[in-house]
């Protein structure tokens, strides 16, 4: 990802971010390396779209990268895995990265793991109540992304499988020091200590701990476990994540002699209690023209074709905006579903474009995202107080004529608001023995 959008929508600790990109061994974030990347095939259309880097290791495997994902070979279908830590309780925008990188890959028939770390985050809550939770509502939004993906995006093509498993469901078996004796002595602390992501930490005003220090081990046998139980040989990981991919790669092959490849690859949340359908698809609305396309390839599925037209059309009515909409609609349809997109549609008629008809069919839901960073005032109102007399009061207008111009030519549409929306939701509120506290508003 560029570097100005990862600083923006990533803020998380340097040891677990979520991967972007496939390999054990293989690291790839963005832009595939021309020995590794066939003119036709899954690795070539993904360096189309701009999904992959660099990959680790580059050659002398026994069996190369294109040849894992090669249907017509033994060795496929390919499980390729993607670890998430829950810092948080939500995913953000910056994890869609990741999980676009997975899905690209179980479209072409690989089966996929997402991989939450319940255990390992612990390395920075050691009460574990925290993580428990995050780890919980990460799960329940993976799935919930997992799902919309499978009814929304279908295209025909036999996938592989998608797979959410918790690191804790092994570690909480494990004893300490059999742990210690049977995986710490294949770790050196010299190689350990080396890594510039652990460098980084050593320089820092924060220093590191041993927790921290022993989160590449955990990373490493994650790998392992999942190499022995799934037959998982790819790993997506973030560029910042290639000492622990390469710790990974050497752990597995000392214990088994096997050759793998690893991929390295004021957050957007993508839970709707963080960030609305709304506010999801404004930010994406919002990108500007030069990062526009990009983002088409790396964030939705549709054919590269495909969007080369839409940049052409955008070319002659630049002011339509039209992939800035395309791109928000298919995101914010892949995390919130269809509904999520009808309103985040029904939010931005009737913000942007005042649609009273928009507005009048929105939920109290919707309002109060809608609404939610406005500013606001409050204060008694005295029986017979004017509209006009009110907007004044809240500073909502300014003062002397224009501002009893504006009132004036909103008188309709105050009106038609009050008889469409809001008494509907008085006699409602009635009717369900709900208390609403109400100022009797007139017009001037």
């Amino acid at each position: 990802i560029a570097a100005d959008f990862l600083k923006r929508l990533y803020t998380r600790p340097i040891w677990r971010r979520p991967s972007f990109g496939p390999f054990p061994g293989y690291s790839c974030p963005w832009g595939w390396r021309k020995a590794h990347s066939g003119p036709q095939g899954l690795l070539a259309a993904q360096k189309a779209r701009g999904l992959f880097k660099d990959f680790f290791p580059e050659t002398g495997t026994k069996i190369e990268l294109p040849e894992l994902f090669d249907r017509g070979t033994a060795s496929f279908p390919q499980t390729i895995y993607c670890g998430f830590d829950p810092t948080a309780d939500s995913l953000h925008v910056g994890h869609l990265l990741a999980l676009l990188g997975l899905f690209h890959l179980q479209r072409a028939g690989p089966n996929v793991i997402a991989l939450v770390g319940g255990a390992t985050a612990r390395l920075g809550d050691p009460s574990g109540q925290r993580v428990r939770a995050n780890a919980r509502a990460l799960r329940l939004g993976l799935e919930a992304l997992v799902a919309n993906h499978q009814q929304l995006f279908t295209d025909g093509r036999s996938w592989g499988s998608f797979t959410v498993l918790d690191n804790s469901a092994w570690y909480q078996k494990q004893h300490l020091v059999d742990f210690l004796a049977a995986v710490g002595g294949h770790f050196r602390m010299g190689t350990l200590l080396s890594r510039q992501s652990v460098q980084l930490r050593l320089k820092s005003a924060e220093g590191m701990s041993l927790a921290e220090l022993f989160y590449q081990v955990l990373q490493a046998y994650d790998f392992y476990y999942l190499f022995q139980r799934y037959g998982c040989r790819v790993q997506l990981g973030g560029s910042d994540q290639l000492g622990n991919i390469m710790s990974g790669y050497e752990f597995i092959n000392k214990l088994t002699g096997e050759d793998l490849g690893k991929s390295a690859g004021n957050g957007v949340w993508l839970n709707r209690d963080k960030t609305s359908p709304f506010e999801l698809y404004q930010f994406f609305v919002r990108q500007p023209d030069d990062s526009v396309e990009r983002y088409l390839k790396l964030f939705t599925f549709l054919p590269l074709p495909e969007i080369d037209h839409i940049m052409q059309l955008h070319v002659k009515e630049p002011e339509r905006r039209g992939p800035q909409k395309r791109l928000a609609a298919e995101v914010t349809k892949l995390v919130h579903g269809r509904e999520g997109l009808d309103s985040a549609k029904r939010c931005t008629q009737a913000l942007y474009h005042s649609s009273i008809d928009a507005l009048e069919v929105m939920s109290d839901q919707e309002l109060k995202e809608l609404f939610k960073e406005a500013p606001f005032s409050e204060f008694f109102l005295d029986p017979g107080t004017s509209v006009l007399d009110t907007c004044r009061k809240a500073n909502a207008i300014p003062d002397g004529p224009r501002g009893y111009r504006m009132i004036t030519k909103a008188e309709s549409y105050i009106l038609k608001f009050i008889m469409l929306w809001f008494i509907p939701r008085i006699i409602w509120g009635i009717l369900t023995k709900y208390v609403y506290v109400l100022n009797l508003i007139t017009t001037p």
